[in-house]
């Protein structure tokens, strides 16, 4: 391997080059930070291919002297990213905070940098370590099932996190190593009495018997208790149903958004929120947008490979086009890039695309300017109720124009990209302009039925 301490900076040069840094004074910190870890590194007698914890303890304490503790944290932390630079280009064999993430199962590199610079790195690194994954009696068994479920094409993410936490359990209780199944359930149920920890439980129990069923037919199958996920139902909040105008003015809020140094963002943002209620679309979806994906000749937009493995061509109204036409043409001018496969919703801050925690992160916040939401906590109206608003406000135009929603609700469900009309259900809430709605109709069908059977009697009697 070559040597990438020498003088000339021309490893710490070519990767600033790849970071694209946000603002142009940061090159100045990251250099500054960069270079006094190389030099700490060409100093030491050990290889230059392999940077060891003691060399990187001896950087710690040398910028302890000089900056402050947080200075130290983010400048640690940008050496660490170039540590993994630096082993993805073949400079050096190893990441030492890799290595100690890996040896002490720490949640994050932020806890290992810390601990390195406690007092006693050892003490404080054992205090981060915790349960290797799927290191229980039943780890390989749970691996294997979630491998093959996997390559069937399942994303089995929620039920890894199952069994994850299932695994911990049985970890911290060795004494259930020896016995079955089901009492290792039972155990595990006990362990917290939240109605979503019983739920979870019986989702789990169900997937290990399906499991172990398919090593050995002769497991019994285990019955469905529908108890618990009804418990946690009732617990649901209802969602909030927006009207029009609450609409109307959140688009406002929108399109004044202040933003010195992202002139793109307000216009994004109110192209964000006519797609969410317009269209139904999923912060996933919003985020995962692509130039390509917009068709403006047909009016239509492509949602591909969302939830439930759905995609789906979308047609949309001629306002939201012509939302999504102006919000284009300012992207445009921008400077943004126009391959197909750039992202939509696109950062002029970080010249990339939106993620769903960022757009949830500014459409949560016009919320909060709007009054439906207060300034802290997760109570008040969400963003996935835009969602829930745009079925029950075209159920509502339905009724108005006198067609029956019933005969329409495949269609709907198709739009949103459910897999069936049962998943369309949940989404209808019923308001008090719905329920009147509903009764109109009843009276307008029900009432000759009613007079024909009146009229029967008495002639009749």
């Amino acid at each position: 391997m070559r040597d990438w301490t020498n003088a000339d900076n021309a490893v710490i040069n070519r990767y600033l080059e790849l970071c694209r840094l946000r603002y142009p004074t940061s090159a100045t910190y990251y250099r500054q930070a960069l270079a006094s870890f190389r030099d700490i590194v060409a100093q030491t007698k050990s290889p230059v291919t392999r940077v060891s914890r003691a060399t990187l303890e001896t950087w710690l304490r040398n910028r302890a002297q000089c900056w402050a503790h947080s200075t130290v944290l983010h400048r640690a932390r940008i050496v660490n990213v170039f540590l993994d630079f630096l082993v993805q280009e073949g400079w050096i064999v190893c990441n030492p905070i890799a290595d100690l993430r890996a040896e002490y199962c720490a949640k994050t590199d932020k806890s290992v940098i810390r601990a390195l610079l406690a007092p006693d790195p050892d003490q404080a690194l054992e205090d981060l370590r915790q349960l290797p994954p799927f290191g229980s009696v039943l780890g390989d068994f749970m691996r294997d099932h979630i491998a093959l479920m996997r390559s069937r094409g399942f994303r089995y993410q929620t039920q890894e996190a199952w069994f994850r936490r299932f695994d911990r359990f049985l970890q911290s209780h060795p004494a259930l190593d020896d016995e079955p199944l089901p009492v290792m359930l039972q155990h595990w149920a006990a362990a917290r009495s939240t109605p979503n920890h019983a739920a979870e439980c019986e989702r789990l129990a169900r997937a290990l018997t399906k499991a172990a069923r398919r090593l050995d037919p002769a497991v019994p199958p285990r019955r469905a208790d529908a108890r618990p996920q009804q418990q946690v139902e009732r617990q649901w909040r209802r969602p909030y149903i927006y009207s029009p105008d609450e609409v109307q003015h959140l688009l406002e809020l929108a399109r004044a958004y202040p933003s010195p140094r992202a002139p793109l963002r307000p216009i994004a943002l109110y192209t964000m929120l006519a797609l969410a209620y317009c269209a139904g679309l999923r912060l996933g979806e919003l985020s995962r947008l692509n130039l390509g994906d917009v068709d403006l000749a047909a009016d239509a937009i492509a949602i591909r490979e969302t939830k439930f493995f759905k995609s789906r061509i979308l047609p949309l109204s001629d306002s939201v086009m012509a939302a999504l036409r102006e919000y284009m043409d300012a992207r445009r001018r921008t400077g943004a890039p126009q391959c197909p496969d750039s992202g939509l919703f696109w950062r002029e801050q970080g010249e990339e695309r939106y993620s769903s925690q960022g757009i949830a992160w500014l459409l949560v916040d016009i919320l909060r300017q709007a009054g439906l939401k207060p300034a802290k906590g997760k109570s008040g109206a969400r963003i996935h109720d835009l969602r829930h608003s745009m079925v029950v406000n075209r159920i509502l135009e339905w009724y108005r124009a006198g067609i029956n929603p019933q005969e329409r609700l495949p269609y709907l469900a198709t739009y949103l990209g459910h897999r069936d009309i049962h998943s369309t259900l949940v989404y209808i809430t019923v308001t008090q302009d719905l329920l009147q709605q509903a009764n109109e109709r009843f009276r307008a069908f029900g009432a000759y039925c009613v007079q024909a059977a009146e009229g029967g009697v008495h002639e009749a009697g």
